[in-house]
C-alpha cells in the first residue's frame, strides 16, 4: 500500500489549498478514505472522512464549511479542498486508508503553513 500527498505549501489567511493523495496497492473504491492534521505540539486529529463511493462526508467542527472532501476512484485519488485557511489550519496533513480493527496505512504527509 502506498499513499502519495502532494498540494501543500504556504498561503496567506483567507486563502486556498487543494491536497491530494494518490493511493496504489489495494482496491481504492472499497476503502473509505481519511485525512488527518498533526499541528506542531499537537495530537494527530482527524479532519475528514469519506465513504467508499464518495456518498458519505464527515468533518471536524472546525473545518465545517471551508474544507471539502471528495475522491475519484477512477483515478484512485482523494483531495481535500481547503478554502478560507486560518493560522490555526497550519499543520502536516496526512492521508490515511483503515485496514482492519485498528490499523491504518499513512502517508509520508503534506505541509501546510497558513501565515501572512
Amino acid at each position: 500500500v502506498q499513499l502519495v500527498e502532494s498540494g501543500g505549501g504556504l498561503v496567506q489567511p483567507g486563502g486556498s489549498l487543494r491536497l491530494s493523495c494518490i493511493a496504489s496497492g489495494f482496491t481504492f473504491s472499497s476503502y473509505s478514505m481519511r485525512w488527518y492534521r498533526q499541528s506542531p505540539g499537537k495530537q494527530r486529529e482527524l479532519v475528514a472522512h469519506i465513504g467508499s463511493s464518495g456518498g458519505s462526508t464527515n468533518y471536524v467542527d472546525s473545518v465545517k464549511g471551508r474544507f471539502t472532501i471528495s475522491r475519484d476512484n477512477a483515478k484512485n485519488t482523494v483531495y481535500l479542498q481547503m478554502n478560507r485557511l486560518k493560522p490555526e489550519d497550519t499543520a502536516v496533513y496526512y492521508c490515511n486508508v483503515p485496514c482492519g480493527p485498528g490499523g491504518a496505512y499513512w502517508g509520508q504527509g503534506t505541509h501546510v503553513t497558513v501565515s501572512s
